[in-house]
């Protein structure tokens, strides 16, 4: 498989595997979030159990008087060692009837819509759940249906006591009571309503046969004596709005939420997580293949640098051999040419036969030069005695074109192999003497760069390199002189660089070039 093949599929295994772990974490979310609204619902579900076995303990000939139901709510829903509810998270409770009007409520009220009551179920809000469920008392609670609905009556009134006297029972309108046990003789008073009596007797009232009291009550709960009061229409309407339907039940999402939020913040930072391995491991796997392709290309580049110094050896070596017989050749050369019976068109070509020779030599020379290994032997070197040195060297050459060259700086000492500086100053001279014409100008400064370390500069007036030769110009064989051979400059980047140094090619202002190294090792 290719390189860029594989970096491919591995690429696309780590996005696949941290997809797949953002789809697992989003769906173990929603799973926690639907467990803890079950769990939520079920809570519920216990509280309204409750609710209705209390009321069928309560119940009694289809009635439940509020006072006593009452109690129960708010030790619900302000307990707070109840077991089936968590502390702060039931927050109301309401019995509703078939219209969806409150009978009983606890807690804090909250808005109730009448769509919701219809449609029951739950219904989420920001800040709470409510759940509106028929009340289970063991039959249907519709009043449509032929089972006895359960009632919520009010409790008794305070002047009920006062309403009916104390003793024996008072009989129905248009009944004399009883005189009391022991009694024979009539009152003043009863005497006359029995002899009307007498006269006109009531209508007898048939005997109740057993059960048909019940029959008459199985239709409607019996009307409690603090109730006698009312009339029927009366109350029938306070059964019809007191008759049990709905229960509701608020309870707070605070615990939901803020569990949904501690899972949430865990699965993104189980994400996050997820994120950094994947985008470690793809700047592990491109590292390691970018490590791979580097070893690939130093072995390669090994291979073909003791290649080169193979060649380089051999090159070397012939070149070396070539200059016995090319000395030979120019020994002859001048022989001819100094001969007296030599004719003269022979003698001017002996002379051209020496010039072409001096220049294969001086070629060979360069090369033998470049291709000889760099052994640095540093001492310590006093820069500026060194410079004059060179520069006097190159004084017949400054003088033929009426150079004027300028030495100048600091007096410096450096570490460097005496014999490498004197060739790297030489050939740097000399290529600004090529470079400028007659009466050019060539500076020579050498000045400290910080506490250890110093600059040289050779400066020239003449035409320059162009930006894009400046790097080309250390280049073997690279020249921008008719007569140079590309070498001098490239054996000083030599030199440099098995020194340590840097060197630079840039414009001199206004005119010319500027050869700067860099980073010279100052000694005391």
């Amino acid at each position: 498989m290719e390189p860029a093949r594989r970096t491919l599929t591995v690429y696309t295994l780590l996005v696949a595997v941290w997809a797949l772990v953002m789809v697992w974490q989003a769906e173990e979310h929603y799973r926690f979030r639907e467990a803890a609204k079950t769990d939520l619902s079920n809570r519920s579900k216990a509280i309204a159990n409750t609710i209705s076995a209390c009321i069928r303990g309560m119940k009694f000939r289809g009635t439940v008087r509020s006072d006593r139901l009452q109690p129960v709510l708010d030790e619900l829903v302000n307990g707070r060692t109840n077991d089936l509810v968590r502390s702060s998270e039931l927050s109301y409770i309401a019995l509703l009837n078939l219209t969806g009007g409150k009978i009983v409520e606890a807690g804090r009220r909250i808005d109730l819509n009448q769509e919701d009551i219809l449609q029951r179920g739950e219904h989420w809000g920001q800040r709470n759940v409510t759940f509106v469920n028929p009340v289970d008392l063991g039959a249907s609670l519709s009043t449509e249906d032929n089972t006895n609905p359960t009632v919520l009556l009010p409790p008794p009134r305070r002047d009920f006591t006062n309403s009916v006297p104390q003793g024996r029972p008072q009989p129905p309108p248009g009944i004399a009571p009883e005189p009391p046990p022991g009694e024979g003789a009539l009152r003043p008073e009863t005497a006359t309503a029995k002899a009307e009596l007498a006269t006109n007797p009531p209508p007898r009232v048939p005997p109740r046969r057993e059960g048909e009291g019940r029959a008459r009550e199985a239709g409607r709960p019996r009307r409690p004596p603090w109730l006698s009061g009312l009339s029927e229409s009366d109350y029938q309407s306070l059964v019809q709005k007191n008759t049990l339907h709905d229960l509701v039940l608020a309870m707070s999402i605070e615990s939901f939420q803020a569990t949904s939020a501690r899972d949430l913040w865990l699965r993104l930072i189980i994400v996050f997580l997820a994120t950094v391995s994947a985008l470690g491991s793809g700047l592990a796997w491109r590292n390691l293949v970018t490590s791979s392709d580097l070893q690939i290309r130093l072995v390669r580049a090994s291979e073909l640098n003791t290649h080169l110094k193979e060649m380089n050896l051999a090159a070397a070596g012939l070149a070396h051999e070539t200059r016995n017989p090319l000395n030979i050749i120019r020994g002859l050369a001048q022989m001819i040419s100094k001969q007296p019976e030599t004719a003269v068109e022979i003698q001017q070509k002996s002379r051209d036969i020496i010039n072409e020779a001096d220049k294969v030599a001086a070629q060979l020379n360069e090369f033998i030069n470049y291709s000889r290994p760099r052994e640095v032997r540093r001492s310590i070197l006093p820069l500026s005695s060194l410079v004059n040195e060179v520069v006097r060297a190159l004084n017949y050459d400054l003088e033929e074109k009426g150079i004027r060259l300028e030495v100048g700086g600091e007096s410096l000492n450096i570490e460097a192999d005496e014999q490498m500086l004197r060739q790297a100053l030489f050939n740097l001279l000399l290529n600004a003497v090529q470079a400028v014409g007659r009466n050019g100008e060539i500076q020579v400064v050498t000045r400290r760069d910080g506490a250890t370390e110093a600059i040289l500069e050779v400066r020239d007036n003449g035409p320059g390199v162009p930006p894009e030769r400046r790097t080309e110009i250390f280049k073997p064989y690279f020249t921008t002189q008719k007569t140079g051979t590309g070498l001098g400059l490239a054996v000083v980047q030599q030199i440099v660089l098995a020194h340590g140094w840097e060197i630079e090619c840039a414009a001199n202002e206004p005119k010319g070039a500027l050869f700067r190294i860099s980073h010279l090792k100052l000694k005391t």
